[in-house]
């Protein structure tokens, strides 16, 4: 469980950055598997990363990403964040956002995020 918190911890250091490309190549496995609401999975690392980044080219200002609460169970970790950003598209964005994850092999195999 230690070794958990810890990759939780270096994981949501690097998202408060805005560092989320450095973070999904460090703790996400090849064959994860991301879902967001209730739209159709995404899978595989590479795929996941190319949709990322399209999403951060839409982002003219990033604010800040704050985790509010993390929870920690065996192998599923939870963080609920405050996102904070301008869109180019969309404007302000201000909103909470769950992620709730799923580890193999100390990797995040599955990650479906709620907002």
């Amino acid at each position: 469980m230690k070794l958990l918190i810890e990759k939780v911890s270096d994981l949501n250091d690097l998202l408060m950055e805005g560092e989320s490309l450095e973070a999904l190549d460090r703790f996400y496995h090849q064959e994860v598997v991301i879902q967001k609401n209730d739209e159709a999975p995404v899978k595989g690392k590479a795929t996941n990363r190319k949709i990322k980044e399209s999403e951060l080219n839409d982002i003219v200002e990033f604010k800040s990403a704050k985790p509010l609460h993390v929870a920690f169970g065996e192998q599923t970790t939870m963080v609920e964040w405050q996102l904070n950003y301008k869109h180019r598209r969309l404007g302000e964005r201000n909103y909470t956002q769950v992620a709730v994850q799923d580890w193999k092999e100390g990797l995040i195999i599955k990650e479906k995020l709620y907002y």
